[in-house]
This record gives C-alpha cells, structure tokens and sequence, in this order.
C-alpha cells in the first residue's frame, strides 16, 4: 500500500542533532540548533518562568481547551511586545492577535491566510533563510521565491541589488523579512535600510511578513521591533509571527502569536474570524500551559521587568562570546578580518567556512553546524570557545 511513498531524508538542522548525540567524542560541541546555552552548557530555565510555573501548580487545575486564538493574556502580551505598550494602533483595535504553535505555527496559520484570501500573491524569503520558511509556505500552496540579501564576498548586504528586485515585484506579493537578528546570517538591516525597504513596500503595494523569532536578543526590546514598528506608523497592512521558544526559552512548550495589522476596525474583525477559522481546520486550539506562562509573565509588572533583564543577560554573553572568538581568530591567523563576528546580531553567524570545512570540524573534532557555515553562537562559552576556535583555525588554514 505504501510502496510509492518516498524516503523522507531528514531536516538538516534537527538531524544534526541526531549525529551529536551519537558522537562519542568526549569534547564535542553543538553550534547546529538554534537554542540558547548558558555558561555551564546547559538550556537555562529562566527565573521568571520558574515563578509562573509555581503559580501554574499551586493549585493544579484542569487543563480545558483554550479558545481558538488562545488566552487573552497571551494574545496582549504579544501585542505589546510588538507594537508597544500604549501603541495607538492597539488602541485603534486595528490588530487581529492570535496564539499559535509557536512561531512555526504563526507561519503556516498566515501562509494558509494568504493562499486562500491572496490567491495570486507569490512569496519571497532572503537568500538565504530559514529553509523551513521555503517549505511552511510550498506547503500552503504559495509560490516562492528569493530576494537578493546577503553578500558572500563582503560579509554584507546586496542591499541595492535587493532594493531593485523589490521594484520588479507585483501588488500584493508577499515578503517575508527578518526585522533582526537574520537567520541565518546574523547580518541586519540598518534603520535607513528599513525605511527604503518599506517606502518600496508601500510603493508597490507589497505585503510584509515580518517573522520576529529573537526579540530582545539584537539590541533591546523596543529596538529590535523597529521595523515592525515604522511600518504601523506608515500605515502598511502587515503580518508578525513571533515565537517565544527562545525569549523564554520555552522551546517544546511550543508557543507564538500571530498578529495581522489592519487599516479598519471591521477588516481586523473579518480576519480575526478567518484566523481563527484556519486554527480551528489545522489544530484547533493552542497548547495551554506556555500559553499560560507567557500570560503571567508578559503580564505581571516584576515578572516582565525580570524578563527583560534576563533576556538582556543572555543577548550579553553571546555578544561576549562573538568578541571572544573573533579575539582568538585575529590572534592566530594574521591578515584575514573577522569583523564580522561582532557586526552579526543575534544567536546566529554565518562563519564564512566552506561545507568541506564544516565538515571537517564535525569529523575531527566533533563540532556541529549547518553545513551552510551557520554556527549557533550561543553554543560557546568559556570552557569551550578555545577547542572551538582553534579547530577552526586548523581547517581555516588547510
């Protein structure tokens, strides 16, 4: 019966995972997955969860569905990160919020959103990206393309040439932008970048997607949110999937939102309702108890002043570790700029290192990451970055 049914080859991010856990090397390292390591090398649980938690069991209730677009307080919670506190268009009632399955779920509720409402709309996602933005969207039934973004022989942006691509795109096409810390290059537009970007936007029309997966962990909160911002502030109809798998570090909790700025009251209703319609066909309901958490923490004064303080913590180290790194790689290959390390934002680097090299890390030394040369850098610490970057070293000069 199911002879014509391929092989399914595996995700090359998540099975690197699977290679690391059968590697006996003793000093091995994963800089593959996307995850948030402390000092130690252990996934934190950060303070302010551990008190929601303990408010979550005390007592221990019953578990009922939540409602199609999740908790209420999960919904402003997201909002605010957003869009801010006392943001007008929240105000207005002009943006339709759901909780999603986390940030991938936002994605594939709005992919699903756009195929059935902007039928003859293409996708467009930087190149690179994420390789799951590609297949959520495919698998939508939505075209995609690609957009000229990074540039291999500067370490940059091929911003003009991605200016230019823009202009050639039709009305209501879609683009799906990283508003910081890109994944997986780490390479950020600046402020005056965005504002050319979204002028063209509302130039021809276009439909920004903005997928926000690190808030917090570029420069700050209201920072990081720029361009999500400016865009509301344009008056652009907009879509914002956001995640807080990393922020909160509540990977397998599985929770996100997905919020949709309209221009009217009455059209942010008719999308809230199709929203939910999509949720309801796809999987119902959101998962309960992240919903949970990131309701008291993103809504509990002393819980979120603590949140942020800890997200600042984490975003610290890693820009520590990329100074670190870049310190011992100028040190021991004389000639060759590695400012780059530093200039990347978020958990993220592009190395700069040839598949063959990954390779060799991973064979010689037990160090995983994407073939493509990303590097998890919140993988490193101080017990570590010395192994790390001395292997480096050694396949940088082979």
């Amino acid at each position: 019966m199911f002879e014509r049914i391929d092989y399914y080859a595996g995700d090359p991010i998540l099975g690197l995972m699977d290679k690391f856990a059968a590697d006996n090397n003793p000093d091995k390292v994963n800089l593959g997955v996307g995850v948030y390591y402390d000092e130690d090398g252990k996934m934190p649980v950060l303070e302010c969860v551990k008190t929601a938690e303990q408010r979550i069991a005390d007592p221990i209730s019953p578990r009922p569905y939540l409602p199609m677009a999740g908790l209420p307080g999960h919904r402003k919670g997201c909002q605010e990160l957003l869009f801010g506190k006392d943001a007008q268009v929240l105000q207005d009632g002009l943006v339709a919020t759901i909780a999603t399955i986390g940030g991938s779920g936002a994605l594939k509720v709005g992919a699903e959103f756009i195929h059935e409402w902007f039928p003859q709309s293409k996708c467009y996602v930087s190149d690179p990206t994420w390789g799951n933005h590609i297949a959520i969207f495919e698998g939508s039934d939505v075209e995609v393309g690609k957009y000229p973004y990074y540039d291999t022989a500067t370490g940059g942006i091929k911003f003009d040439e991605m200016i230019a691509f823009f202009e050639t795109l039709n009305k209501d096409d879609v683009l799906l932008l990283h508003p910081c810390c890109h994944n997986p290059t780490g390479v950020d537009l600046t402020r005056e970048q965005w504002d050319q970007v979204l002028n063209v936007i509302q130039a021809r029309e276009l439909i920004p997607f903005m997928d926000i997966a690190y808030q917090g962990f570029g420069e700050d909160m209201d920072s990081d949110a720029y361009a999500i911002r400016k865009a509301v502030d344009m008056g652009l109809p907009l879509f914002v999937s956001n995640s807080f798998s990393k922020n909160l570090s509540l990977y397998g909790e599985r929770v996100g939102g997905l919020s949709v700025v309209c221009p009217t009251v009455d059209e942010t209703n008719r999308v809230f309702g199709q929203l939910n319609s999509m949720v309801r066909r796809i999987y119902s309901s959101p998962p309960s108890h992240g919903g949970r958490v990131v309701d008291i923490v993103m809504n509990d004064e002393a819980l979120h002043e603590q949140w942020v303080g800890e997200v600042y913590a984490m975003r610290d180290r890693i820009k520590s570790m990329r100074t670190k790194l870049k310190s011992v790689l100028e040190e021991k290959i004389s000639g060759r700029n590695f400012d780059y390390l530093t200039a990347q934002n978020g958990m993220f680097s592009f190395t700069g290192l040839t598949p063959e090299q990954v390779a060799q890390l991973q064979s010689k030394y037990g160090i995983y990451m994407v073939s493509n040369s990303r590097m998890c850098v919140a993988g490193l610490n101080s017990s570590n970055i010395d192994y790390i970057a001395n292997a480096m070293v050694d396949v940088l000069k082979d």
